[in-house]
């Protein structure tokens, strides 16, 4: 089972993605009840944010392909890196739902969320430290 590592890093990277879209499609949906969604940023600038949430969705999208195709340590390496700094972001972005009090459906789906980028740790430290080995093809004597 070869592929075990980069099979299971891409399923909970797509898992992930997709809890992130019913994320902010749940803070979406009051829009199509005529109700008011809630404007932290108002008067920030929206550039600046959506050029954040550009970064955070396509970063996966990148690391999906790119551990379909190799297996080199250092790509390994930067990937954990990638994984832990998304994990705080979530845990961030966790304690400022709680803050702000956010529907507790939002909470759950975050604590979701949170659950699966620490299982992508967990899954994304273990590729790292697993031991590829060279396969040397002999040419049989004549």
């Amino acid at each position: 089972m070869a592929n075990r590592y980069p099979t299971q890093i891409n399923a909970l990277w797509t898992t992930f993605l997709l809890g992130i879209l019913f994320h902010t499609d749940l803070g979406l949906m009051p829009l199509f009840h005529d109700q008011a969604v809630e404007h932290s940023h108002a008067g920030g600038n929206l550039d600046l944010i959506f050029g954040f949430m550009f970064l955070f969705f396509t970063i996966p999208m990148v690391l999906i392909i790119l551990t379909t195709f190799t297996n080199s340590k250092g790509f390994r390496r930067l990937h954990f890196l990638v994984t832990l700094l998304y994990s705080v972001l979530n845990i961030g972005h966790l304690i400022a739902d709680i803050t702000v009090k956010a529907p507790w459906y939002q909470l759950v789906l975050m604590t979701l969320l949170l659950g699966i980028g620490i299982l992508l740790n967990v899954v994304s430290y273990q590729w790292l430290q697993k031991r590829y080995h060279r396969i040397r093809k002999t040419i049989p004597a004549a």
